[in-house]
C-alpha cells in the first residue's frame, strides 16, 4: 500500500472511530509532512470545530482594536510552565467543571492541535460562542518564531522563553531542535 494510501486510511479511520466515540488519533506523529498532516488530521477527526491559524492569530494579537481573545493552554501543567504563549491561561483538556468566560473570544492551543481541539469543542458545547482552535498549536507558532512566554520570579509576571515543551521524544521530532525543551 502507498504512503498516500495509508494517510487516507488512517484519517478515515480515525473519523470513523470518532463517529463511534472512540479514540483514534495517532499516539506517535506522522513522517513527511509533519504538521500539515497532523492539523488534516485534527480537522478530520473534529469537523465542528472552528480553528484559527497562527497568522490570523499573530495578525489578531497585533490589531489594537480587535478584543484581544482569551488564550487557553490545553496542555499539562509541566509542559505550561516551559512556555506558553504570552497572556495565556492554563486549561488542561480534561478539566472537569467548564465555567462561562468573560464573554471574549477564545482561542485554545496545546502542542500540535488535538488536545486543544477537544477542549473547544467542549467549551462551544457549554455555550461558548466564540471558540476556535488554533492550527499546528505552540509547535507550528514556535516554528514560525513566534514569541512564547513563561512565569518570571515571583511577582515578576511573565518572561521570554525559548524552548517548548516536546510532549515526548517522537511528537517533538515536530519541533525545531532549538526549540526543543529537555523533559
Amino acid at each position: 500500500m502507498t504512503r498516500k494510501r495509508l494517510v487516507i486510511l488512517a484519517v478515515v479511520l480515525a473519523a470513523a472511530a470518532g463517529a463511534a466515540g472512540g479514540f483514534a488519533f495517532r499516539h506517535t506523529p506522522p513522517g513527511g509532512d509533519g504538521l500539515a498532516q497532523v492539523q488534516a488530521e485534527v480537522r478530520a477527526r473534529f469537523p465542528d470545530v472552528a480553528h484559527i491559524s497562527t497568522g490570523e492569530l499573530a495578525a489578531w494579537l497585533a490589531d489594537g482594536s480587535r478584543t484581544t481573545p482569551l488564550l487557553l493552554d490545553a496542555r499539562t501543567r509541566e509542559e505550561f510552565d516551559v512556555s506558553h504563549l504570552p497572556g495565556a491561561v492554563f486549561l488542561p483538556h480534561d478539566a472537569g467543571e467548564l465555567s462561562a468566560s468573560d464573554g471574549r473570544p477564545v482561542v485554545v492551543y496545546c502542542s500540535v492541535g488535538y488536545r486543544s481541539a477537544m477542549l473547544a469543542r467542549r467549551l462551544a458545547e457549554a455555550g461558548h460562542a466564540d471558540v476556535r482552535n488554533l492550527e499546528g498549536s505552540i509547535f507550528k507558532w514556535a516554528n514560525e518564531g513566534r514569541a512564547l512566554a513563561r512565569a518570571g520570579a515571583e511577582g515578576a509576571g511573565e518572561v521570554s522563553a525559548s524552548a517548548v515543551h516536546p510532549y515526548n521524544a517522537e511528537w517533538g521530532r515536530l519541533l525545531l531542535p532549538e526549540l526543543r525543551s529537555s523533559f
